[in-house]
């Protein structure tokens, strides 16, 4: 059974766990100003726990196509203080830092944050693998290519599903070598990957297995299902569900999501369909 030591609690992935994103940036593409005040942002970390999520994923550099790119010390600004918030009123929160940053990552954890997240696997910054393998937290690495700012650009791949798999199981390779021993994979739906490859990469899912890692998927309203229904972000919440279950049956092992509750659910209704082909 494959498992994570988050702050001397192993997390093991027998059943998928949920990931609550919770971003205190002004511009991300859905939930972009929404949480700006600490009551707002207390009030939403505690409905996504009572609703039933293992992880709370905290960003405060917007990763969305053409974002800002902010100062190191902006992001810092951002964040400190709603980890340091988070943690005073929800001591036991598995918070998860969204940052391809060193210094943001450092900061996080010394403020008591219990994981790492990194769109860039550690190549936007030559410190974030010697810096998370120094903290000895686990790491969430993902696939995409060059920036938030570039990468609508760089959708051409000769063999998407081989590309994706090679790139995450060097970045693996390179986590391991300097001691990194809690790992997950994403494979980075929305991440320099057009429309019809975000479909094809999540149908090869299962794939990833090879790796023997915890995969996790975050497609929450993302482009892939809007665009594919003619929607907005804010009516992607069956679109969203419908693939998260998808995912689930492909090997995921974590769901990161905008609304816990649904994707719990969803996550429910998995085991037991599981259960039943036993």
């Amino acid at each position: 059974m494959v498992s994570i030591n988050c702050k001397g609690t192993l997390i093991d992935f027998d059943s998928p766990k949920v990931m609550g994103i919770l971003n205190v940036t002004p511009d991300s593409f859905y939930d972009g100003g929404s949480y700006k005040n600490e009551k707002d942002i207390l009030a939403q970390a505690e409905k996504m726990l009572n609703d039933g999520a293992t992880f709370i994923d905290v960003g405060a550099y917007s990763s969305r196509p053409d974002a800002e790119d902010i100062r190191v010390e902006e992001e810092c600004n951002r964040l400190i203080p709603v980890v340091e918030l988070l943690l005073k009123n929800f001591p036991e929160v598995l918070l998860s830092i969204d940052t391809f940053r060193s210094k943001v990552a450092q900061e996080a954890v010394t403020a008591g944050a219990a994981l790492i997240n990194d769109i860039s696997a550690g190549l936007l910054d030559p410190e974030m693998l010697p810096t998370v393998a120094k903290l000895q937290v686990p790491y969430i690495l993902m696939h995409m290519r060059g920036t938030p700012q570039t990468m609508k650009g760089l959708t051409d791949y000769d063999d998407l599903v081989k590309e994706v798999l090679f790139y995450l199981s060097e970045r693996v390779a390179a986590a391991r070598a300097l001691g990194l021993n809690d790992i997950i994979v994403d494979p980075g739906l929305g991440f320099a990957k057009t429309i019809t490859q975000n479909y094809e990469l999540l149908n090869a899912t299962e794939k990833l297995q090879i790796l023997d890692l915890p995969i996790l998927i975050g497609l929450s309203r993302k482009s892939m299902i809007t665009k594919t229904l003619g929607i907005d972000a804010a009516s992607a919440l069956n679109g969203t569900t419908a693939l998260n279950m998808v995912a689930l049956q492909k090997g995921a092992s974590i769901l990161r999501v905008h609304d816990v509750k649904e994707a719990v659910e969803t996550v429910s209704l998995y085991q037991a369909l599981k259960a039943e082909s036993l």
